[in-house]
């Protein structure tokens, strides 16, 4: 109630400046919680975080000649997967409108600003000083990359999100949400401290996108839900045929074995064996021969009672020759048609479309048709090769995971991973999967092509530490099945859509603890991102008062990165983790 009176005393003291000054003075909007305020001048606005300005904005828009100021606008909406259930869509709104007759909507939550330029022409840059620490990406059209930390602007295209580090423990994470039909994708520009939107190409249609800013703690940032709370609200009326779940997928262990009936067999029988409900066949299964093909395996399955999801090449013409299938099924909306009626009899549960182009118009409304289409005939969608979230979950909800991230793909293809890997995976619970679901692959105790040195409860903890909701676990069958009891009995029965999520420990590139709420059992996971051993002590008052983990699963430490220490009743301490290692716990 004090926060709200002290909403109307700020309005009110607003108002009266603005009745005695003909100058045209900045307009206030505050967060509900009033830790965030937003300052709207000619050409500006200014993001404040408690006592501190966090992030200025150059936007190109004239003085105003009317506005309008909304307090505590309130509302809640729900999701099939991601960080939680419910959500709440809970901020302050201002409508500006220049003499030049463009309107900037501004939104203000407790854990950030949104701000979309409705109609007109949109010229925006986020100014970054130098010797801010930031974590960027290089612009790629499959955004699979890094994010180095750095202190200084390097000219160049960055793709989004863009973390940064304002003041010691205040951060602030940039992205975009809300594309829709007409609309291409943006990335940043960098040119000295200030990072320019520009888009992929032109637009035909406004309102433009959602510009998204998470402010806050690190908690703040990893639990935000801004990306899905300004996109539209979700347009399938049923949802109860969406199922989020853990999947068997091949590729990793065996890159062209969807051709070869009796391997993927094997996959179909482990998720079987460690009750998982899906198994992910990938490209080349129209290939598939030694011993029987697609309709064959479908026909395995559902006698499993195993779900399947294939691959698809998104448009063999973008690939070039000798390209991998299927090839031109999803290209046309007939096309589309046909295919998905035939999956449909068939009996398959969803498809995996890989290999996008850049995110201009066309691509837009492709993955966007898509959804359209597979929510018609109740197949679920996994993006690959693609762009990254930005908020279509919320809307398309048969939309359960984007590739867009460097992942354990990629073991396969050269040794960078191998000594990359910790502290890459340590970063992007702060930076990719804040804005989305994230198709990593996870969970690999054998190597593939290339060895990863990653401990096996490192491995352990990222399907947890990962959102996403189809989890696509890539190890071969003998690696799983081998497990210990008590850590099979833990992936058997692994959630991939979460009540709730908190941040309990971390530091970009050096730590991530991660609590994930399924009914009444909260499932933990952290990993050392570093090459030493760390102590690590996670805030568990964040989950409850008074704690005692159920079940503790750390490195065992007889064979360095091998094995599993397991413990019941623990009570929670301070934890010491070794070079690239992990731990998992359960509370029920």
């Amino acid at each position: 109630m004090k926060k709200r009176l002290l909403s109307i005393v700020l309005l009110l003291e607003t108002l009266f400046n603005i009745s005695c000054d003909f100058s045209v003075p900045p307009l206030y909007v505050y967060s509900p919680d009033m830790d965030i305020c937003v300052i709207v001048s000619d050409s500006t606005m200014k993001v404040r975080y408690k006592d501190n300005v966090v992030q200025m904005v150059s936007i190109d828009i004239a003085k105003w000649s009317k506005w309008n100021l909304s307090y505590l606008q309130n509302s809640s909406y729900s999701m099939v997967s991601g960080k939680r259930y419910d959500c709440t869509d809970y901020y302050n709104e201002l409508v500006y409108k220049g003499v030049d007759g463009r309107r900037l909507v501004v939104r203000v939550f407790c854990d950030g600003v949104a701000f979309c330029m409705v109609d007109g022409d949109e010229n925006i840059s986020y100014v970054i000083p130098e010797g801010q620490k930031r974590w960027l990406q290089r612009l790629k059209t499959d955004y699979e990359g890094f994010y180095p930390e750095s202190t200084s602007a390097v000219e160049g295209w960055y793709a989004y999100p863009a973390l940064v580090e304002y003041d010691d423990g205040v951060f602030g994470l940039i992205t975009e949400s809300g594309i829709g039909h007409g609309n291409s994708c943006s990335y940043l520009t960098c040119t000295g401290n200030d990072y320019t939107v520009t888009y992929t190409d032109s637009i035909d249609k406004s309102p433009h996108p959602w510009r998204v800013i998470m402010v806050g703690t690190l908690a703040d940032i990893v639990e935000s839900t801004l990306v899905t709370d300004v996109a539209d609200k979700c347009m399938i009326m049923d949802t109860s045929w969406i199922k989020p779940g853990v999947s068997s997928w091949i590729y990793w262990a065996y890159n062209h074995s969807s051709k070869d009936f009796s391997k993927v067999k094997e996959y179909i029988d482990l998720a079987h064996d460690m009750g998982w409900p899906y198994t992910l066949i990938d490209w080349e299964w129209d290939e598939m021969a030694n011993g029987g093909n697609i309709e064959d395996a479908m026909a395995y399955a559902r006698e499993k009672g195993v779900k399947v999801n294939l691959w698809y090449n998104s448009g063999t013409s973008w690939v070039g020759p000798g390209a991998p299938g299927p090839q031109d099924r999803l290209r046309t909306r007939e096309a589309r048609e046909r295919e998905m009626t035939r999956l449909e009899q068939m009996g398959a549960t969803g498809i995996k479309v890989d290999f996008f182009l850049p995110d201009n118009r066309e691509m837009v409304d492709y993955y966007l048709d898509i959804l359209e289409d597979a929510a018609r005939h109740h197949l679920l969608v996994d993006y690959h090769g693609c762009t990254i979230p930005r908020g279509w979950s919320r809307t398309w909800p048969n939309l359960m995971s984007m590739e867009s991230v460097y992942g354990a793909e990629w073991y396969n293809n050269n040794r960078r991973m191998t000594n990359a890997a910790a502290a890459h995976n340590a970063t992007l619970p702060f930076t990719r999967n804040v804005i989305g679901p994230m198709d990593y692959t996870p969970c690999t105790f054998t190597d593939s092509q290339n060895p990863h040195i990653t401990t096996d409860c490192h491995e352990l903890a990222l399907p947890i530490l990962f959102e996403s909701g189809l989890q696509h676990m890539a190890d071969r069958p003998e690696a799983y099945l081998g497990l210990p009891a008590e850590v099979k009995s833990l992936l058997s029965g692994l959630p991939s859509a979460w009540d709730d999520t908190r941040l309990l420990a971390g530091y970009p590139g050096e730590s991530a603890v991660i609590a994930r709420r399924s009914g009444d059992t909260w499932y933990i996971a952290g990993i050392n991102g570093t090459e030493n051993e760390i102590t690590i002590t996670p805030d568990y008052s964040r989950i409850a008062e008074e704690v005692t983990l159920t079940t503790l699963i750390t490195d065992n430490g007889s064979e360095p990165g091998k094995g599993f220490k397991i413990e019941s009743e623990v009570t929670t301490s301070p934890l010491t983790l070794p070079a690239r290692g992990g731990f998992v716990a359960v509370i029920q």
